[in-house]
């Protein structure tokens, strides 16, 4: 299943257009993330997919957006980013649907994505563009990942796989213990606490741990509580 999540977007009628290329390509969680939500009933160019927009779900966070997700795609232009991030040209984003729930991240028109935003994804999804002009309209964007995930033969069929990955909840409830332990055990603190809980996310899902895995340390943390 692909999820599509829009962070603090700026026009509602990107929103709309973004809402109407996911209804012609059959994707249905539209989700909008950011303190700054603009006022939907404005977004008229989502022309035949009313309903789809009415039921977008609103989050506060990028972070909270993700909590049901197993797999992330930070979708941003290459220019200007230093990232240690696995990147995924857009023809090649089918390869990674059998994770479980994906998510396709979008920034704002004016800004895009933040670092933070990008960190908390999995991988970046790039657009082929030219260098001349690599940022894509927001909409079009969405419009182009859209119709990508929907060219693969089974789609249909692995929209509806479930998975045995964990979610961005599990990771984070996870890292929580293990900051918890660290504090509780006066571990060195050469890190801060935002980088000690970055670190450790990234190690947890780099690891491509199993639920069950995941569930077999948190018992054995408990144990050392």
């Amino acid at each position: 299943m692909i999820t599509i999540i829009l962070v603090k977007p700026r026009n509602p009628n990107n929103i709309g257009a973004s809402a109407r290329a996911m209804a012609n390509f059959g994707l249905s969680d539209l989700r909008i993330a950011g303190a700054h939500i603009p006022n939907l009933e404005e977004a008229q160019a989502a022309v035949g997919a009313e309903d789809l927009l009415k039921k977008a779900k609103i989050f506060d966070n990028l972070q909270d957006a993700l909590a049901d997700c197993n797999f992330a795609f930070a979708a941003t232009s290459l220019k200007n980013r230093n990232t240690q991030k696995e990147i995924v040209s857009l023809p090649n984003i089918n390869n990674h649907i059998k994770r479980g729930k994906i998510a396709v991240v979008f920034g704002s028109e004016k800004t895009g994505l933040s670092v933070k935003d990008i960190e908390l994804c999995d991988a970046v999804l790039n657009i082929p563009t030219t260098t001349k002009q690599p940022s894509v309209n927001l909409a079009q964007a969405v419009n182009l990942v859209c119709y990508e995930t929907a060219k693969t033969k089974n789609f249909k069929t692995l929209k509806q796989q479930k998975t045995n990955l964990p979610s961005f909840k599990d990771i984070d409830l996870l890292t929580a213990d293990i900051l918890e332990l660290f504090d509780r055990k006066e571990f060195k603190k050469e890190l801060t606490k935002t980088d000690r809980e970055l670190l450790i996310k990234n190690i947890l899902k780099s690891s491509s741990l199993s639920k069950k895995q995941l569930f077999i340390i948190k018992k054995f943390l408990n144990l050392l509580k």
